[in-house]
């Protein structure tokens, strides 16, 4: 096609065979073909992820002392929300192709985390200025550092998560913006070139194996997830004929945005403020990687004829169709779909029969990891009769 500006929809494997091509050639074609303009069901499935707000809503109560109560953040994430999913069946909620195509079309989708960027910047000044303020009791303190790590987490990590697969440059740079709220830069780096290329596999960092406690998970993912990033970057540049560690290295980059932040925090805030914000950054940390591990808890890719892990399927990741916790984080537990595509916006994403489901939302999932005999006991059944009845698995037991 010459000469025409347009938009191709692929729908089949990632391996080049595609199963149907829809292309839009100009705005016209695509009014007269409905593509560009969503149906109200699908206006709705956009405006519905505007609940995730809430969150952040209920963290400008707490750093502005607007009477809500310290803990309404803490407690609508990881008791109101796995308590309603407890309860609601799951839901697959199936698009078609021509939906998927509308909603990759529809801007309200995007919009809604760029918003989330700036306000993740008010949010933590907020955050600073109300520590530095002082007046807090101790249990008050501990719950605002607590709400602050909620959004460090669910925003500047699981946000940065789903713009840091886009392929504009800009998009991947406001993913870092919000990772540097993190102290969580170099994610951006391991994640994207390191864990989807050996995800369920021996080599990577963040797939948990059958039988390890979130706890050794945390220490294990965390070290060695920040010692592949400096690797895969130093790699990158010896390939590029580069000095491996010279000006042009992203992980030194993200070291010294990082430094400045906390000078700067330091600084403007003071001492406590700075400690207080260690602590939120350390706290969405370690809820990404209690996420990291329920998504592919015990699960290991099988070797092929000729020795090398065969491509990732679907049933390497587990995953949640809990309507609460599915826009409350963006669709990230439709794992199994993200790994298959990586590039594949959140909205696009689809709940899938072959994928292993767990038996409640992924909040309710990490809590109940925070008890290992408990998690295992619910997740071994499980893990032992999907690599029963399941190809290309087995269990990850080294």
């Amino acid at each position: 096609m010459t000469g025409r500006a347009g938009v191709a929809i692929y729908g089949g494997s990632t391996f080049g065979t595609v199963d149907k091509v829809v292309v839009i050639s100009t705005p016209m074609e695509a009014l007269s073909t409905g593509s560009d303009r969503p149906s109200d069901h699908l206006r709705w499935r956009a405006l519905r992820y505007l609940a995730t707000f809430i969150i952040p809503l209920g963290a400008w109560a707490t750093f502005t002392d607007r009477g809500l109560g310290y803990w309404a953040v803490p407690v609508v994430s990881f008791v109101l929300v796995p308590l309603v999913e407890l309860f609601l069946r799951r839901d697959r909620d199936p698009l078609t192709e021509e939906e998927q195509a509308q909603v990759l079309h529809d801007p309200v989708f995007d919009v809604l985390l760029y918003l989330l960027v700036p306000l993740q910047y008010v949010l933590l000044g907020l955050f600073l200025h109300r520590v530095r303020s002082g007046g807090l009791d101790p249990l008050q303190l501990a719950s605002t550092i607590a709400t602050m790590g909620i959004l460090c987490g669910v925003y500047g990590i699981n946000v940065a998560h789903e713009l840091g697969h886009r392929t504009k440059r800009w998009e991947r740079d406001l993913a870092r913006a919000l990772l540097l709220t993190s102290l969580y830069m170099h994610f951006i780096i391991e994640h994207n070139r390191g864990h989807h290329r050996r995800v369920a596999t021996p080599d990577d960092p963040a797939s948990a194996r059958y039988g390890e406690s979130v706890y050794g998970f945390w220490v294990r993912s965390i070290v060695y997830s920040w010692l592949s990033a400096w690797e895969i970057e130093a790699d990158r540049l010896r390939k590029a004929g580069e000095r491996p560690f010279g000006t042009k290295n992203e992980m030194i980059h993200a070291l010294l945005w990082q430094g400045v932040l906390l000078v700067t925090i330091a600084l403007l805030f003071g001492p406590q403020a700075l400690v207080a914000f260690l602590g939120a950054a350390l706290i969405g940390i370690l809820l990404l990687e209690t996420v990291n591990y329920i998504e592919h808890y015990g699960l290991r890719r099988t070797r092929t004829a000729t020795g090398n892990y065969g491509r990732v399927q679907h049933i390497h990741s587990w995953n949640s169709d809990h309507l609460v916790g599915r826009i409350m984080l963006f669709e990230l537990t439709r794992h199994s779909d993200h790994h298959w595509k990586a590039s594949k916006k959140y909205q696009a994403l689809q709940g899938l029969e072959d994928a292993p489901q767990l038996p409640t939302g992924y909040p309710g999932m990490m809590l109940l990891s925070l008890a290992p005999p408990l998690f295992f006991s619910v997740m071994h059944p499980r893990l032992n009769a999907l690599v029963a009845r399941g190809k290309d698995l087995a269990l990850a037991t080294k």
